[in-house]
């Protein structure tokens, strides 16, 4: 019985994937949190989706599909967040105009091109096939990107509730506002050799909006956040070897499973204590 429960740890391949889930889940948690506390859970949609032409220009350039990634993440950050802060147009519709535009132009050159080497893996993500260099720049990524949100989160806070206030503190909200996108554009390169572009929206959303819904102090719900995402992750990696499916969709479904659970004790918490506040009135 121990044996066939340790049977996972004993392959090289699952070893990196338990690996990856480790290096990707602290900073794809705190990230998301900040984005759902600023109303930019489409903005992960969006950059993730973006990528896709970077990558495949990267293919075509010869050079190393992340530097393709992080440009076109980038490129569709800024100008979402160029062309909001300068239009009458609200920012929801402008990253649904950036994101498709950019995405459609990568499913041009995706399929376009002739090539032995399928690019399924960037969006669908392959965490079985996860090799030495793709742990060392998801651990490298992600370092840098956790190093920064742990050490501005109180900065991104107070940006996040009230702009004008943090720039009345004298504050970088420029900074902090393109320095977000740049993390986020980061935080997805991290991601793509092991939960693919699809399903990387997942990881930058639902872990916060549990946290959110879980507790109602920001330290917490960072806290939180990680615990959840990280538990998720390994448990989905380990629970498919045994039921034979994808790992990256086995997240998926149990971080939506968690956050259903979370909405639902919600809800029973909010209507004892609507049900307490009507007796005390009586």
């Amino acid at each position: 019985m121990i044996d066939t429960l340790m049977q996972p740890f004993q392959f090289p391949f699952m070893q990196n994937a338990f690996w990856i889930c480790l290096l990707v889940a602290p900073p794809t948690a705190l990230l998301s949190c900040f984005l759902v506390l600023k109303g930019w859970a489409l903005m992960g949609d969006a950059v993730s989706h973006a990528t896709l032409p970077g990558i495949v220009l990267a293919w075509i350039l010869g050079l190393p599909l992340i530097v393709g990634a992080f440009g076109a993440g980038m490129l569709c950050a800024l100008a979402t967040g160029f062309l909001s802060h300068n239009s009458r147009v609200k920012q929801d519709t402008v990253m649904g105009v950036v994101f498709s535009g950019m995405f459609g132009v990568g499913i041009i050159m995706y399929t376009s091109i002739r090539t032995n080497e399928h690019l399924d893996h960037i969006l669908f993500g392959n965490m079985l096939g996860v090799g030495t260099t793709d742990l060392w720049t998801s651990g490298g990524i992600g370092l840098v990107v956790t190093a920064l949100l742990v050490l501005k989160w109180k900065d991104l806070l107070l940006h996040a509730f009230d702009p004008a206030q943090a720039q009345a503190s004298g504050l970088p909200t420029k900074l902090l506002h393109y320095g977000l996108l740049s993390v986020l554009s980061l935080t997805i390169v991290s991601t793509l050799s092991s939960v693919g572009l699809i399903l990387a929206v997942a990881l930058l959303v639902t872990p916060g909006a549990i946290a959110f819904l879980s507790v109602r102090s920001f330290g917490k719900m960072l806290v939180v956040s990680v615990v959840v995402c990280l538990g998720a992750m390994l448990t989905g990696t380990y629970a498919s070897f045994f039921i034979d499916s994808a790992p990256a969709a086995t997240i998926v479904l149990i971080l939506t499973g968690i956050f259903v659970a979370a909405f639902l004790r919600r809800m029973a918490v909010t209507r004892k204590t609507s049900r307490k506040a009507a007796e005390a009135l009586v």
